[in-house]
């Protein structure tokens, strides 16, 4: 009687075995892998907006969202442009020191000088992060005969002009929020990158 060890069916085990442990904890890592990287719906909330602006008419604004915010896309008219001068001994930061806003937006229009009528935003009011509603009338009987057209916060009474500059004497402390965007064509603004 021979007292052998067959050694190739003990190297086919090991190796089975390794093979179906290494299969188990690819397995078990993937998910917790996986989860260190952004999902495609969270990819996709902050991702970059196209607007097609092409139907937006002067004096109009349309809203889109980016990064769940809202966003605003008004085309002011001439008279809108001029107006922003008279408000400016009633604004808390008429060039926007202190403002958040790309560098090609800090101006006193607070848009591209390339296309001065076309304004975005974030429609979130700097005081508590409410949504401000459009006013582009002219002395309204809420707001005053000196309303020349803007922004106002009815939750608690800011107001903004129409390049989101804010009022002295209300509760938002800096002007609106401008994001990152550039323009794709004339009519297509992409809002969220400007590279």
């Amino acid at each position: 009687m021979t007292n052998q060890v067959d050694n190739s069916k003990r190297r086919f085990l090991t190796l089975a075995t390794g093979a179906v442990g290494g299969v188990a904890v690819v397995g078990v890592a993937t998910p917790f892998i996986a989860s260190f990287f952004p999902s495609e719906r969270a990819k996709a909330a902050g991702a970059p907006v196209e607007v097609d602006i092409s139907k937006l008419e002067p004096g109009q604004k349309i809203d889109v969202e980016w990064r769940g915010k809202p966003v605003w896309v008004v085309n002011r008219t001439k008279e809108m442009v001029d107006n922003l001068a008279k408000v400016e001994s009633k604004l808390v930061d008429v060039t926007s020191d202190s403002s958040e806003q790309p560098d090609y937006a800090k101006n006193k229009l607070r848009s591209r000088e390339d296309h001065a009528n076309i304004w975005i935003a974030l429609g979130v009011c700097t005081h508590l992060g409410c949504s401000p509603t459009f006013r582009p009338d002219i002395a309204p009987a809420d707001l005053g005969a000196d309303w020349v057209g803007g922004f106002y916060c009815p939750c608690h009474g800011s107001k903004f002009d129409l390049a989101g500059r804010v009022y002295s004497g209300v509760p938002a402390p800096k002007n609106l929020v401008i994001p990152p965007y550039k323009y794709l064509s004339a009519t297509t603004v992409l809002v969220g990158e400007d590279k």
